[in-house]
């Protein structure tokens, strides 16, 4: 198993970059982001609580958002080589909380990508993919709040993270593909793991 965390603020290309770990590694991704505006344009009673939070460019409670994750993870994660988490966990609190739902499994993290992007880039990727994609929380104002509350609350992970001796730190400005051989040196660097691409 390979469990990875991709860890980036709003825009920094997380999405990209983990389309290309599943392909190259087999993982399951789980996205929290995917996962609530699934619920959200479904209309469920889950999907409306996350949107009252989601449109003011705040974080969903960690209690819920670790119950959607505890379900996933029992429905689908078991099928894979390991999971990337993408979006998760956002807060320390939710950090505590993968951690004890891994070891719950038998398993834990292995590492965690963090892709830092400056944030005048950020915005302008946000503001570009807003207009391409029509996403509603892809305007200034939002993003700039959801840029507030990655500083406040999900930065400290960097710190958390580093600490634990998990942290690996890639520029995720420039070509996509060469921003994914950074992050594949560092997870070879780290767990000994290689892309399917390097067994060919």
């Amino acid at each position: 198993m390979l469990n990875l965390v991709l860890f980036g603020a709003p825009g920094s290309g997380k999405g990209t970059q983990s389309a290309k770990l599943i392909d190259q590694y087999g993982l399951y991704h789980i996205s929290t982001g995917e996962l609530l505006r699934d619920h959200i344009a479904r209309g469920t009673e889950l999907g409306k609580t996350a949107d009252s939070y989601i449109s003011r460019g705040q974080l969903i409670p960690d209690e819920l958002m670790t119950e959607i994750l505890d379900d996933v993870l029992d429905k689908h994660a078991s099928e894979k080589n390991g999971v990337v988490f993408d979006g998760y966990p956002r807060t320390i609190p939710q950090a505590e909380a993968l951690k004890r739902l891994l070891r719950k499994r038998g398993s834990d993290l292995h590492a965690v990508i963090g892709l830092e992007v400056p944030e005048d880039e950020l915005v302008d990727r946000m503001i570009k993919r807003g207009k391409e994609t029509g996403r509603a929380d892809d305007n200034l104002e939002t993003i700039k709040k959801r840029l507030d509350v990655y500083h406040s609350q999900t930065c400290p992970l960097r710190e958390y993270y580093k600490n634990e001796g998990k942290y690996i730190g890639v520029n995720g400005s420039g070509i996509v593909d060469e921003i994914f051989n950074h992050i594949a040196e560092g997870i070879e660097k780290a767990t000994g793991r290689v892309p399917r691409s390097r067994h060919r």
